[in-house]
C-alpha cells in the first residue's frame, strides 16, 4: 500500500510538506503543491480517512437530518438532497444522511459521537422541538427552512411568505379579482411546517393588501382528492379565476382536472405554482412559477457549515428571494356572465381511491383569516 512516505520520495519532498499539500493547514508553492499533486495521482495514494481524522480532530462528514414523513415530496428533497452531497465532497466532506425521525435524541446520539464535524437539518417546524438542543449543541448547525423564532440559530431557505406574496402580485396584475390557493397536503400544516405557513401567510397578506377575495386550504395529492377540492372550491366560489398551487405532487392533478371540470387554463383559469423550473416546464401547458432553488438552498447550507467549522462569522438568517417566470399557465381573467357547471371526471387508469377526508381543525387550521378581503373560509 503506498504511504505519504512514498509521495514523499517521489515528490523530493519532506513529508510534512506532503502533509500541509493535502490538508491545505499551511501555504505552499504553486510548483511544490502541484508536483506533490502529481505524485499523489501517479502513485495512486489514498489518505487515511481514520488517521486523518484522530490528526485533525475532524472526521470530514457532516449529517444531513432530513426525517422521511408523511407529505413530504420525495423527488424535490432528493434535489436539496443532491445539493448537500456535492457541495459537501466540495469541502472535501462526506455525507451521512438520516432519514429516521427521531427529533431530539437523533440529535443528541450523533452530537455524543465523533461521526460527523456539524449537522444540516431540513424539514423545520415553526415550533421545532429540535431547536432548544441545537441552540446548544457542540456540534455547529445549519436549518434549511426557519422556526417561528431563529435566534442563536444559522438558518437559509427561501423567502416564502414573499414567493406567496409574488403569486398573488402577479395574478393581481392580470386582473384577477377571486384567487384561491391549494397548498401541501393537510399533514404538512398539522405539523406546523414553516414553508407551508410563510407562504400561506403571504398569499393572504398580499390578497387583503390588494382588496382580493381569496381562500387557501391544504390539498392532498391523489386525482380524487384534487377533484373533490376543486370542485368543492367552484361550487362555493364560482367566480374563481386563479389557482396558486404549493404542492409539487398535486400540481399535475390540478391541470389535468380543470379542463374536465370545465375550466381551460389558461383561458378560463389561470395556474400558478411554487415549485423546481423542471416541473413547471414539463407541465401542459408549461407553469408560470416561483422556482423552489434547491440547488442554491442546499449549497448555501454547506458553505454556511463550512464557515462554522472555521470559526468565520455567518448570518443568521438567509432568505432567497423569489424568483417569478412567466409561461403559458397564466392570463388575464375571462369575461363571462356564468361560470360553466363543475361536473365530477373520472380518474385516470391507475390513481388512488379518495383519501380519508381532513379533520376538520386540521382544515380550519389551513384555511388562514376569515375576515376583510383576504382567504376565506372554504
Amino acid at each position: 500500500m503506498v504511504t505519504i512516505a512514498d509521495v514523499a520520495r517521489h515528490a523530493g519532498v519532506a513529508v510534512s510538506t506532503v502533509s500541509y499539500v493535502l490538508s491545505g493547514k499551511r501555504a505552499i508553492s504553486a510548483s511544490t503543491r502541484e508536483r506533490v499533486l502529481a505524485s499523489v495521482r501517479s502513485l495512486g495514494y489514498h489518505p487515511n480517512a481514520g488517521a486523518r481524522a484522530l490528526a485533525s480532530k475532524r472526521a470530514n462528514v457532516i449529517a444531513l437530518v432530513l426525517p422521511l414523513r408523511s407529505g413530504m415530496h420525495l423527488p424535490v428533497l432528493m434535489q436539496f438532497a443532491t445539493a448537500v452531497v456535492t457541495t459537501a465532497r466540495q469541502f472535501d466532506h462526506d455525507v451521512l444522511l438520516m432519514t429516521a425521525d427521531e427529533g431530539p435524541d437523533g440529535l443528541r446520539r450523533i452530537a455524543a459521537s465523533a461521526m460527523v464535524d456539524g449537522i444540516v437539518l431540513m424539514d423545520v417546524e415553526m415550533h421545532d422541538d429540535r431547536v432548544p438542543l441545537l441552540r446548544n449543541l457542540e456540534r455547529p448547525s445549519v436549518l434549511i427552512g426557519f422556526p417561528a423564532d431563529p435566534a442563536g440559530l444559522t438558518c437559509v431557505d427561501l423567502d416564502f411568505h414573499r414567493a406567496g406574496e409574488a403569486c398573488v402580485e402577479h395574478l393581481a396584475g392580470l386582473g384577477h379579482r377571486r384567487i384561491a390557493l391549494l397548498g401541501a397536503p393537510a399533514v404538512v400544516y398539522d405539523r406546523d411546517t414553516g414553508f407551508a405557513h410563510r407562504t400561506r401567510a403571504g398569499f393572504a397578506e398580499a390578497a387583503r393588501r390588494r382588496g382580493i377575495a381569496a381562500t387557501a386550504q391544504p390539498c392532498e395529492e391523489s386525482f380524487d382528492a384534487v377533484v373533490r377540492e376543486l370542485t368543492g372550491l367552484l361550487a362555493r366560489h364560482p367566480d374563481l379565476t386563479a389557482l396558486v398551487v404549493h404542492n409539487e405532487a398535486a400540481v399535475g392533478q390540478v391541470l389535468a382536472a380543470l379542463p374536465a371540470l370545465g375550466r381551460r387554463v389558461p383561458d378560463e383559469m389561470s395556474v400558478v405554482a411554487i415549485c423546481p423550473d423542471e416541473v413547471a416546464e414539463r407541465a401542459n401547458p408549461p407553469l408560470t412559477s416561483v422556482l423552489i432553488p434547491a440547488e442554491e438552498v442546499g449549497r448555501q447550507a454547506v458553505a454556511l457549515l463550512m464557515r462554522k467549522l472555521a470559526d468565520r462569522s455567518v448570518p443568521e438568517g438567509t432568505l432567497l428571494p423569489p424568483r417569478l417566470t412567466l409561461r403559458a399557465s397564466s392570463a388575464s381573467p375571462p369575461a363571462r356572465s356564468a361560470p360553466p357547471p363543475a361536473s365530477i371526471p373520472s380518474p385516470p387508469i391507475g390513481t388512488e381511491g379518495p383519501p380519508a377526508r381532513a379533520s376538520a381543525s386540521a382544515a380550519r387550521a389551513a384555511s388562514g383569516p376569515a375576515t376583510g378581503a383576504g382567504p376565506q373560509p372554504s
